[in-house]
């Protein structure tokens, strides 16, 4: 069946806390910067290099994220991924990807990483291209049923696995 990527996840920006105030940051909130998956490049993640306090998680529109979410890097670069390990926030170069009850979030992770290029196409901007939510939302998805998803995730992975 075909779906909107608004129609199968909530999609929400990350923002930053003001850098001049040390009251904003190492505190016990996980924070993602796009940096944090150019240094891991791996499947999953659970912090970066800062973190942020009560105090600066509440003085920005960042959005603390589920387990499970998707992390789409949607500027400089687009199409960075990785999956949320624990709860945690982001920072503006984010688009995450909270997953409904329709997708498995690896499957989601698997198909927007055969996306990328697809996404870089859809972004604009003359300074720097940008992906915006909109674009994101509005992207369609042939999406199999669960019990076929979950057989591409368990096939992809043997094949990463044995490689």
């Amino acid at each position: 069946m075909i779906y909107k990527l608004k129609d199968i996840t909530e999609i929400v920006n990350g923002s930053t806390p003001s850098t001049a105030n040390a009251e904003y940051w190492d505190g016990d909130i996980c924070w993602i910067t796009p940096k944090d998956l150019s240094i891991q490049m791996q499947r999953y993640i659970s912090c970066g290099e800062r973190n942020i306090t009560k105090k600066g998680y509440n003085s920005c529109s960042t959005t603390l994220v589920p387990k499970d979410t998707i992390l789409l890097t949607s500027r400089a670069p687009i199409g960075y991924l990785s999956i949320a390990q624990n709860e945690l926030c982001t920072n503006q170069g984010f688009k995450s990807l909270i997953c409904s009850d329709k997708v498995i979030p690896l499957y989601l992770y698997y198909w927007l990483s055969n996306k990328v290029d697809y996404l870089k196409s859809i972004s604009n901007g003359a300074t720097f291209k940008e992906l915006s939510k909109q674009a994101l939302e509005s992207v369609e998805i042939d999406l199999p049923n669960k019990d076929v998803q979950q057989h591409i995730v368990d096939t992809r992975g043997n094949i990463i696995c044995n490689q």
